[in-house]
């Protein structure tokens, strides 16, 4: 790709993106904003997703049909050139601990076009008095 062609846009920008696309897109299901967010290619390394836009969808209907009441707490964003890496505490069910979770996302521009995430289940109990967030 030509990237004189790809738009340029700021890090507050791909933070508020990445987090949007989170939200929106994947927790709630609303895949009409696909243009919005994704690039026209989509790859993915979480192995329980396949590539593409199709592989995302068909997780996220999944993931939410598992878990109709998940909700994502942002604890920290971080922008890295064309990388936002979200640190989030993803809760499946009411009243549970959650996962600590990481995702990174790889932008074009202002579109998501790659996606790596780390998932650590909240324990009930630590060695450490530090908290997961």
């Amino acid at each position: 790709m030509n990237n004189s062609s790809i738009k340029s846009i700021s890090a507050e920008d791909k933070k508020r993106i990445a987090t949007e696309f989170y939200i929106e897109f994947v927790v709630n299901l609303k895949f009409d904003l696909e243009g919005k967010y994704i690039g026209k290619s989509y790859r993915q390394h979480n192995p329980m997703i396949a590539d593409g836009i199709e592989g995302l969808k068909a997780f996220a209907a999944h993931f939410k049909g598992l878990y109709p009441e998940v909700r994502v707490d942002f604890k920290k964003v971080f922008v890295d050139g064309d990388y936002v890496i979200t640190h989030s505490n993803v809760f499946l069910q009411p009243n549970s601990r959650g996962m600590a979770v990481v995702d990174i996302f790889r932008f074009e521009g202002d579109k998501v076009v790659e996606h790596w995430d780390v998932i650590q289940e909240v324990p009930a109990e630590s060695m450490n008095s530090n908290t997961m967030f």
